[in-house]
């Protein structure tokens, strides 16, 4: 491991188990992948050996660039993607379409307004019948799913108060509002889980 670049030893511990749900539901004929926030850039490394036949746009804010860069230079993989500048609510989000988009451990960092933007407007970045995965801990019916999840939830919140882990059900109901229905969820090491939606009806993006 090359120590002058940041690591994330979580990111380094759950994108073994990632991977193996994603080969679940992506398929060959999916064609690109957007990823919220790549953070240090290492999912998208290994990921993107996974699914070698997914063009992987990185994103991120300015500040992350150069680390994700710096994974995907010693990656030396054709199918990853410089990061482009991208944070929910401050800049615009992609004019291009996707078959998945992607994101882990995002939502609880965001504040509830940008979660929101993030379920409003990820539908018209995707593709008919495209699909979404979100990796990070939840809460279902405002319970927390353990003792460690509350823990860090409340620090969350001592950093900033508009962090914190979010409900399951509002992020569905959200979602669904715009035409992205829930699929599946599938329990991750960690007490994280991995929630998967899918854009069923065609919407015209706005413009």
């Amino acid at each position: 491991m090359n120590t002058t670049l940041p690591f994330s030893e979580s990111a380094e511990r759950n994108q073994k188990p990632i991977a193996q749900v994603l080969k679940d539901f992506i398929t060959k004929q999916d064609r690109n992948i957007f990823e919220i926030g790549s953070g240090t850039g290492q999912h998208a490394a290994y990921l993107g050996s996974c699914f070698s036949h997914l063009d992987w746009q990185t994103s991120d804010v300015k500040s992350n660039h150069s680390t994700i860069q710096a994974y995907i230079d010693r990656a030396n993989l054709n199918n990853l993607l410089s990061p482009i500048e991208f944070e929910v609510g401050k800049t615009p989000w992609p004019r291009k379409r996707f078959d998945i988009v992607y994101t882990a451990n995002t939502l609880h960092i965001m504040s509830w307004k940008n979660v929101k933007t993030t379920l409003k407007s990820v539908n018209k970045i995707m593709n008919e019948g495209g699909q979404f995965f979100i990796y990070g801990p939840f809460k279902f019916d405002g319970e927390f799913t353990s003792e460690s999840n509350e823990k860090f939830d409340l620090m969350l919140k001592e950093n900033d108060p508009q962090r914190g882990i979010r409900n399951f059900e509002d992020i569905k109901t959200n979602l669904e509002k715009n035409n992205l229905m829930f699929t599946n969820k599938i329990e991750m090491p960690a007490n994280n889980m991995i929630l998967v939606f899918t854009k069923i009806t065609k919407q015209e993006d706005k413009k």
